[in-house]
């Protein structure tokens, strides 16, 4: 009788148990806060409890307004390398397939009839780029359910979204596809210059961008996994010299892209100004606040002053210089966009190790072995003027890896460590409690002339590309200068160092 009581107890306790388990496996994901700026160290983020910072080599944008393209297999290829961000256009803005910036195969460019957009087809046909004209009074649900599904699929993956709301044109071949020129809607909107669209000299163009910027971030509230960025290289349709990366070139060269460091005119600036405010209005009564993100200049340049309700400055194709300058304003500081210096990987891991060792928050890749047919990134073939690989992710996983084990809350670019370096670039974050972190950009051996407090430290030398320790040692220092000889290594070598005792 005992020994059945016994069983008996023990079967009871093990259906709670059973039941206890299958309800928390089925218990819906705990919610958690939109990523924000680190409440300690602005310079990075906070997302899910963690600092981290952004590192990514993404498909070009399309990802959902391309009918075609499989999002999902998308994700799931940044996932498995371990990256954490992608960027996104909404449907204000889309290119012409085979044509735009010479990229053969191209996410943001759908096939013909393929431009799923947030507006609704009408019945009228004639849409430029293949199928009927839009309904700019309508919103088509099929666009907002991939939508959804995408940010959804991309949060399930810890996959930070940032939705470009607007875009430069660049010239009449986008600005004739576009869903608010009049030849492509039923609305007769305004006739105005391309230059235009971003101004708020647009006609009754400002109420549909007003009406299509509330949407868009209604729709995307509940998502933590979200950050908006106001307008994709505002400067490029209305231009204002503002500096030049070498002033000793001669003119016109020195003067014009890729030497010129251009930003948007008074105009475009206001507009700007307005989108940003439509956003924050917009989530004033919404359950969730994101970060709204200014996209600056090419290159680099100082900050004059960031558009109010800004927390990220983006920079696209941008030198160290750029967190240099602007380190001191307290925000995050993003290089967003690269992409136009050929095929070869070494190039834009550089670009990553030198921005975000300086103390910059994001770097993203436009990764060209991303397109319809090769979601998983093997398009390897040539696709337009950069490059991409999974080896190249791979890469990246690396540098992000490295960055994460770092006391990121702690961290700050350092210009002091590193006396000298014999023929190479060091780029260093440290801590008060003496982590560093050092870059090296070029190739070596080389002697690093360091200035270390006094202590035992323990060093580690890092292939940028593989993850592998190339050599490993401890040093028992009584402070003041130290010379370290690197192992041999082309195109970049990491240093950590560690104090793991005072003196």
């Amino acid at each position: 009788m005992t020994v059945t009581l016994r069983y008996a107890t023990a079967l009871l306790v093990l259906l709670i148990l059973a039941k206890f388990l299958s309800a928390q496996a089925q218990a819906p994901e705990k919610p958690y806060a939109p990523i924000q700026l680190h409440p300690q160290n602005p310079h990075y983020y906070l997302f899910r409890d963690r600092v981290t910072v952004l590192v990514s080599s993404g498909e070009h944008y399309g990802g959902v307004l391309n009918a075609d393209f499989d999002y999902r297999r998308y994700l799931s290829a940044l996932e498995a390398t371990g990256l954490n961000y992608t960027r996104l256009f909404p449907g204000s803005y889309v290119e012409v397939p085979a044509k735009s910036f010479g990229i053969l195969r191209n996410d943001l460019a759908p096939a013909s009839g393929r431009f799923l957009a947030p507006w609704a087809r009408s019945d009228t046909p004639g849409y430029a780029a293949g199928g009927s004209k839009f309904d700019l009074d309508r919103w088509d649900p099929l666009y907002f359910e991939r939508l959804h599904d995408f940010l959804a699929e991309a949060q399930r993956r810890n996959i930070i979204v940032e939705i470009s709301l607007f875009s430069s044109q660049y010239g009449e071949m986008q600005w004739n596809i576009n869903p608010f020129h009049p030849a492509n809607n039923i609305n007769h909107t305004d006739a105005v210059d391309w230059r235009k669209l971003n101004t708020l000299e647009n006609g009754d163009l400002l109420q549909y961008q007003e009406r299509y910027t509330r949407k868009i971030v209604r729709e995307a509230n509940a998502f933590p996994n979200v950050i908006f960025e106001i307008a994709n290289e505002p400067w490029s349709d209305r231009p204002v010299l503002t500096d030049v990366v070498n002033p000793y070139l001669f003119p016109p060269g020195r003067d014009t892209y890729p030497n010129s460091v251009d930003l948007p005119d008074d105009l475009t600036m206001a507009w700007q100004e307005r989108v940003a405010e439509w956003i924050a209005s917009e989530e004033a009564s919404l359950a969730n606040k994101h970060l709204i993100a200014q996209n600056y200049c090419n290159f680099r340049l100082s900050v004059r002053r960031p558009i109010p309700g800004v927390s990220i400055l983006n920079f696209h194709y941008a030198y160290p210089e750029a967190v240099a300058l602007n380190y001191g304003l307290g925000k995050a500081l993003a290089y967003d966009e690269t992409g136009f210096l050929g095929r070869e990987d070494a190039n834009y891991l550089r670009q990553a190790w030198n921005f975000l060792l300086s103390g910059g928050s994001a770097f993203n890749n436009l990764d060209y072995s991303f397109s319809v047919g090769h979601e998983d990134g093997t398009d390897t073939e040539p696709n337009g003027p950069g490059g991409g690989s999974p080896e190249f992710r791979r890469q990246l996983r690396v540098l992000l890896q490295f960055l994460q084990s770092l006391p990121l809350v702690d961290m700050s670019p350092d210009a002091r460590t590193v006396k000298h370096s014999s023929g190479v670039y060091p780029r260093v974050l440290s801590s008060s409690a003496g982590v560093y972190a050092i870059y090296l950009d070029g190739n070596g051996p080389t002697e690093l002339h360091l200035d270390l407090p006094a202590g035992r430290y323990a060093l580690a030398w890092l292939d940028v590309r593989t993850g592998a320790t190339i050599a490993a040692g401890e040093l028992d220092h009584p402070g003041c200068e130290k010379t370290l000889l690197s192992p041999e290594f082309a195109k970049g070598i990491a240093l950590k160092i560690i104090r793991s005792r005072n003196p």
